[in-house]
């Protein structure tokens, strides 16, 4: 008896919460999802509205007039394209450096036993853990004496290799088996051929959150071109952006407008990868 009552209990676990317990569930992640898009919503009501009018009830949502007015007299004003194209040309150079020596550096930590390789992991992750505040006035002296202050390479330089990368990277090649490099070899394969023609194919989703953060990191940063740029020549979207607010003070129908021109690549992109990025995210988190 005992036993059944066992065996009944084990069925109802793995056929998981009911009907109720399942309508709770959905109830609290649709209001999570709500008040996650709404104010993205309510960005590009804004943004499409003609006037200064602003969305004052649910009613006002949707505009009863939209128009992109707007968004051509921001980017015309104050050259938001020359911002943008900056903003664009940091953001691919920053990204495919990652992609690059991120993945080499990992695939040496992962695969190659060599002497001080946990002492460069561990400095890996130490690196990792300093805030990039403290690395501001090291960094602008550098780029000083360089003599590329006020340039597009004094932006990409930084972060050319990132840490997270790296340690991501590392963790998903050390679950993938090692006989996979041992066939290659057995057929001739070299170093960088394992890398790029077995392993990175294979390594997708990890990628994809390599991809993603760095984008999102690149496109957003604010501090690195307001100390190492002065001219509107080198200035990035964000830094434009910011400066856009200051001149234009509670215009904010341009201001959204510009908003969404800024905050809309980065939402395209997370939706291209948003498969790969989750499933690189949940790897490892159900027992297999």
């Amino acid at each position: 008896m005992r036993t059944m009552v066992t065996t009944e209990a084990a069925r109802r676990r793995r056929r998981g919460p009911g009907l109720l317990g399942r309508s709770l569930l959905y109830l609290v992640l649709l209001l999570v999802a709500a008040s996650t898009l709404f104010p993205f919503l309510l960005m590009l009501s804004t943004s499409v509205r003609t006037g200064g009018a602003l969305v004052n009830q649910l009613d006002d949502l949707i505009p009863e007039r939209i128009t992109f007015q707007n968004y051509r007299d921001v980017w015309v004003a104050d050259r938001f394209d020359r911002y943008f194209a900056n903003s664009v040309l940091v953001t691919v150079v920053v990204l495919a450096a990652n992609l690059l020596f991120d993945s080499m550096v990992a695939y040496a930590l992962s695969r190659k036993a060599f002497r001080g390789a946990g002492l460069v992991l561990g400095l890996i992750l130490a690196r990792m853990m300093i805030p990039v505040h403290v690395l501001m006035i090291p960094i602008y002296i550098l780029i000083q004496r360089l003599g590329l202050y006020d340039t597009l390479t004094a932006l990409m330089l930084p972060s050319l290799v990132e840490g997270f990368g790296i340690f991501l990277l590392k963790q998903y090649f050390d679950g993938l088996p090692r006989a996979l490099d041992e066939a290659a070899r057995v057929d001739g394969a070299g170093d960088f051929q394992i890398l790029f023609r077995i392993l990175l194919p294979l390594a997708r989703p990890a990628l994809a959150v390599v991809l993603i953060n760095t984008a999102l990191s690149s496109w957003n940063e604010f501090l690195m071109p307001l100390i190492l740029t002065s001219s509107a020549q080198t200035r990035t979207l964000t830094l434009g952006l910011a400066l856009y607010q200051g001149r234009f003070g509670v215009d904010y129908v341009h201001q959204m407008a510009a908003a969404a021109i800024s905050a809309l690549p980065i939402v395209i992109l997370f939706l291209i990868f948003q498969r790969q990025i989750i499933a690189g995210l949940t790897r490892g988190a159900v027992k297999q």
